[in-house]
């Protein structure tokens, strides 16, 4: 199976080629400059691959959670690309990509989501796939726990940005934490890869972010007043 991978959910654009199994990727810090970054990216790996995107057999993407604006762009990419090659696509958890990252059987993901809140998931390994033993949600730090039984893993940038409110409350909890943990599409691209094996490709018009965050205006206090409501 060979699969083209893209990512721009946070400041980081990736870009990865899965050829059965061989990975080559991309990545680089993009700031706001994703748009203009992630074409010629992806012009080149397909050079060096010596493949056209007509010879793939699918494209997934970084669905989210994530950046607004950024998500829209991985999607809006895929779409066009997956349009002009007639490519089915499929799209990749991010906090799952952090999860494939981390070396670990258990893993507590956690990635800033600005606002001063996080998007965060716990997942376990079952065989090569993950389950969500908590399912991904957008949510004031203070209320991210670790499920019980087992040894679990913190990884992502969470525990970077809003470390001063995470680490005092889970660090016992946990193994070990790895806060420089981001999503990645050379980890999404074995994500991608099974999910196409499961049979979960779709038509490039189907294909949608996942958006966590309801209402972006809200203040710090007023997010607050309505979690504790």
């Amino acid at each position: 199976m060979k699969l083209l991978v893209l990512d721009t959910s946070t400041e980081y654009c990736s870009a990865a080629l899965w050829l059965d199994g061989r990975i080559q990727a991309r990545r680089v810090l993009a700031g706001q400059q994703h748009s203009s970054l992630l074409l010629p990216m992806v012009d080149e790996l397909l050079r060096e691959s010596g493949f056209s995107l007509r010879q793939l057999d699918g494209i997934g993407y970084g669905a989210g959670p994530g950046s607004f604006t950024g998500l829209r762009i991985a999607c809006a990419v895929t779409q066009g690309l997956a349009f002009g090659a007639d490519l089915p696509v499929v799209g990749v958890s991010t906090l799952e990509s952090i999860a494939e990252q981390s070396g670990a059987g258990s893993v507590l993901t956690v990635l800033d989501a600005r606002m001063a809140e996080v998007y965060w998931a716990a997942y376990r390994r079952e065989g090569a796939d993950w389950r969500a033993v908590s399912e991904p949600q957008l949510a004031l730090p203070e209320s991210v726990s670790v499920p019980e039984g087992g040894e679990w893993v913190g990884a992502g940038n969470g525990f970077a940005a809003l470390g001063e409110v995470l680490r005092p409350r889970l660090t016992a909890q946990l193994a070990r934490i790895d806060d420089a943990i981001m999503p990645d599409a050379a980890a999404m691209a074995p994500l991608a890869a099974r999910a196409f094996e499961r049979g979960e490709g779709m038509d490039a018009a189907l294909a949608a972010p996942i958006y966590l965050r309801d209402k972006v205006a809200l203040t710090v206090d007023e997010r607050r007043a309505r979690k504790s409501a």
